[in-house]
């Protein structure tokens, strides 16, 4: 039986996101209309509402839901940004970024993963402002920086300098930074020059690619 995908949409809105504490409207209305079940591969699409990365090849995942609204409630978006993506996936998180945004550059090392992120974009009708580019995004993309606010969706060893130099002033990052197994979510904030960082929260984000991620 194929589920009611309007249902769980909102389940997962009010159960898992509203009630642990997400209060920005924008992004709680972004994730009950974007169908998040087409961002999954067809094989594990019945699992697209659990509370908890979903596998969707090449060893990544789609974040689990309420980690995807509270990166982007962290970024305070309001519409005019420009956001640079770090790990466009399945192209999901790329989607509520565009809709809370005015652009998204999405950066994916992945080439299947990258063209996955186009196609699924392109075919829900997501992709109007989002530009999926393949290349190393723990250099970030500086063609079109600076960056008003930078999401990282993959865990690092450490901020990539280059993610620091690309993010405008003022500026918001977030970023999972820590061990292979374990980190924290910083979110870094830059103004007026001062470079100020809190912990929104611990979580396990597959490992960060690249030049400046984990080898």
């Amino acid at each position: 039986m194929i589920p009611d995908w309007t249902t769980e949409r909102r389940y997962m809105v009010e159960r898992q996101l509203r009630r642990r504490g997400i209060r920005d409207e924008r992004v709680l209305a972004a994730m009950l209309q974007i169908p998040r079940e087409e961002f999954v591969p067809a094989e594990s699409r019945v699992m697209a509402y659990v509370d908890a990365p979903v596998p969707i090849g090449c060893g990544q995942t789609i974040s689990q839901p309420y980690m995807t609204a509270l990166m982007a409630e962290s970024l305070e978006l309001t519409g005019a940004e420009t956001v640079l993506e770090v790990g466009t996936g399945c192209g999901y998180h790329a989607a509520v970024l565009g809709a809370l945004a005015a652009r998204v550059i999405s950066v994916e090392l992945i080439p299947v993963l990258a063209e996955m992120g186009r196609v699924n974009l392109r075919r829900t009708g997501r992709g109007r402002n989002v530009v999926v580019m393949r290349a190393d995004g723990s250099s970030g993309f500086a063609e079109c920086a600076p960056y008003d606010a930078i999401s990282v969706a993959a865990g690092a060893p450490d901020v990539p300098a280059a993610l620091l130099e690309q993010l405008g002033d003022p500026g918001l990052l977030v970023i999972p930074v820590g061990e292979l197994d374990d980190q924290e979510l910083r979110v870094i904030s830059k103004r007026a020059g001062r470079t100020d960082c809190r912990v929104a929260t611990m979580c396990r984000f597959v490992p960060l690619r690249g030049g400046a991620g984990w080898r």
